[in-house]
């Protein structure tokens, strides 16, 4: 065993390309994806937040990849989710905008035919699992177990009100698979622990079948709720810290805290070395709770890069170099063909991710995509119902940030921190990437995105 273990490394030593990477039948790992909720480009140790403890994730990006240009599909939940599930644009299955409990406030319904990623992982072999928040849908069929996961315990809806008490409008979407449940605890122990248990009972299953499990956080998303002896130490801490600031952290804190929890039961259930674990945000942070994106402009719910650019890292013992960076741009949706390239599943015809697996193995890569597309429906007097976008190609950043104001251009490589808009000295370019976002617009028309009577 330890031979065959010597060759491996002496083939991804050697240049293992993605493809026949994905043809060596010696290599099974499990996977974990953890998504969190509204986390900020800055608001980890590891990405320089000098009020900020987060030693798990810390230990983890330092194990492996971290991404220095990783960008979320979308500003807001829902659509970043069904982009990252699907492997696809988040207009093209019908989530343009956050799904809500109320279907006058709501703005998107997964396509029927979507085809989410624990179903090809589960033909490839996999036993699939989903922990936390879902937010793509609430009633049949729009419903992790009726979507490919074989296990699912956690939250239905958008956000919980109450972080202890689970509800959303008065209405528990807590569900063990298809039944209601009403567990005792902050809703971020809940997930870390069952998290753990299902990673200990994996360890004990024996069907030879590797895990797919999806850990999806709904922290650090408002109300800013950690555990009061979380705050007690950030401001024992930080004496100078601002309350609402330390809040926030205090909620971060203890989030990595769970997620250290989830690792070392990796670890003791002897998995940790044949896991894949990825880790990013669904969103920028919102600057209005005390996030911090770091210098980047704006936040959650912006297309500026506050809003889309997140916190990304990927580790695999004896596969990913540790310590290792990569510029490499990508989406949230480009995990949907790398999980399963990762796992010899089939990924669907028509998507539009693209692996970065060549890029996590050490090869380099070229760019995944000419155009980048950025989107998000909303309702209320801000949005009226209307959209806001971005389109970028190479450095040039096209984008409206809101829907009754014009567009805006900016060059990301002399002004990173998009202060300058050039549309009126860069006529050509304005034109050009205006004709391509107009073009993308009117294939995300073609896609229904509301439930039949929704609005009656």
């Amino acid at each position: 065993m330890r031979r065959v273990s010597c060759l491996l490394s002496v083939l991804l030593l050697s240049g293992l390309s993605g493809e026949s990477f994905a043809e060596d039948v010696s290599v099974r790992p499990n996977v974990l994806l953890i998504l969190v909720d509204d986390l900020g480009y800055g608001d980890l140790g590891y990405m320089g937040a000098a009020d900020m403890r987060t030693p798990h994730i810390d230990r983890l990006a330092a194990s492996g990849m971290t991404f220095t240009s990783f960008y979320a599909n979308c500003p807001v939940c829902s659509p970043t989710r069904a982009a990252l599930l699907t492997g696809r644009y988040q207009d093209l299955v019908g989530v343009p905008g956050v799904i809500r409990t109320h279907a006058k406030d709501s703005w998107g319904y997964l396509r029927h035919d979507a085809v989410l990623l624990p179903v090809p992982m589960a033909k490839a072999g996999y036993h699939t699992a989903m922990v936390g928040k879902w937010h793509l849908g609430l009633e049949s069929p729009n419903r992790p177990g009726e979507r490919g996961f074989e296990l699912f315990r956690g939250f239905l809806g958008d956000m919980m009100e109450d972080y202890y008490n689970h509800r959303r409008h008065g209405v528990n979407y807590m569900r063990h698979n298809g039944r209601t449940i009403d567990p005792t605890g902050h809703a971020t122990d809940l997930f870390s622990q069952w998290a753990v248990d299902y990673l200990q009972t994996a360890a004990r299953r024996k069907d030879g079948r590797p895990f797919f499990l999806y850990l999806a956080y709904n922290a650090p998303h408002t109300p800013i709720q950690p555990p009061e002896e979380w705050v007690a130490r950030v401001l024992k801490r930080e004496p100078k810290i601002d309350r609402r600031r330390a809040k926030l952290v205090a909620l971060i804190e203890h989030m990595d805290d769970g997620i250290g929890k989830v690792l070392t039961a990796l670890e003791s259930s002897g998995q940790s070395k044949n896991t894949l674990v990825i880790f990013s945000s669904d969103n920028g942070g919102q600057l209005s709770v005390g996030a911090n994106n770091g210098r980047l402009r704006d936040g959650k719910q912006s297309v500026y890069e506050g809003g889309l650019k997140v916190p990304t890292c990927v580790s695999w013992p004896g596969r990913i170099e540790p310590g290792s960076r990569s510029g490499l741009m990508a989406l949230s949706m480009d995990l949907f063909p790398t999980v399963c390239e990762v796992g010899r599943a089939t990924a669907p015809a028509g998507i539009e991710g693209r692996s970065i697996l060549p890029t996590l193995l050490g090869k380099s890569q070229q760019e995944l995509r000419q155009y980048w597309f950025f989107s998000r429906r909303e309702g209320g007097a801000r949005y009226g119902g209307k959209t806001i976008e971005a389109v970028r190609q190479g450095s040039w950043k096209l984008l409206q940030n809101s829907p009754f104001q014009p567009l805006e251009l900016y060059n990301l490589k002399s002004d990173p921190l998009e202060t300058t808009d050039l549309s009126k000295q860069n006529p050509k370019v304005f034109r050009e990437l205006s004709r391509v976002l107009r073009r993308q617009l009117q294939r995300y028309g073609e896609v229904p995105w509301q439930k039949p009577g929704a609005g009656d």
